[in-house]
């Protein structure tokens, strides 16, 4: 349950309103980021729009899950964690897509495009911690969360880079690690998702 001190309805609809929001600005921040990020030729900002694209799904599907059962959560869970890693496999590629046939990265606009999503991501994250404790739906999308402020932090240092050693490569690891951390957070929340399953079917 939510750390609101309140009822189990009021604390599923507190749920609900929190995750619309976190759904908003996420579905945004796709959005505006694979815009720039194509314009910036960043594989960072790119990696982290599709990161954007997952967290909005997830937290439809969290939303889904508020006040179902702990197996239907589970499940809605698990759907996310796959997708956190299909799309982590699909950043991958686009990396080597752009180490093999190059590319330009702008390091103003991927500093200034990360930094707005930095914002954009802790503002999700200080909603979202207030109902981590609710359920393994709400557990995967402060893993998402929390993974986003990461990604962010490494897109700045690599623009900040990219502008200091005039190299794309600063971006493509960026963009590497990213998808890495994008497709271990899916996997820990496939593993989080089981173990709730079981404890359910055991219940």
């Amino acid at each position: 349950m939510s750390d609101c001190g309140c009822g189990a309805e009021q604390a599923e609809s507190l749920e609900k309103k929190t995750l619309i929001i976190l759904l908003s600005i996420n579905a945004f921040m796709f959005v505006t980021e694979l815009t720039l990020g194509w314009l910036a030729q960043s594989t960072g900002l790119i990696a982290d729009s599709l990161d954007m694209l997952a967290d909005a799904t997830v937290y439809g599907l969290s939303l889904y899950a508020v006040g179902k059962g702990v197996v239907k959560q589970a499940k809605a869970a698990r759907v996310s964690g796959y997708l956190q890693i299909i799309l982590g496999l699909g950043v991958l590629f686009e990396v080597i897509r752009r180490m093999v046939f190059g590319s330009e990265p702008q390091s103003t606009l991927i500093i200034v495009v990360g930094a707005v999503a930095l914002l954009a991501n802790i503002i999700c994250l200080i909603l979202i911690s207030k109902h981590k404790d609710s359920g393994v739906h709400m557990r995967a999308s402060w893993i998402f969360s929390t993974n986003d402020v990461i990604a962010n932090l490494g897109i700045i240092i690599s623009g900040v880079l990219v502008a200091i050693v005039g190299s794309r490569y600063p971006d493509l690891i960026v963009g590497t690690i990213i998808s890495i951390v994008v497709i271990r957070g899916g996997i820990k929340i496939l593993q989080d998702a089981d173990q709730t399953q079981k404890s359910g079917n055991r219940a």
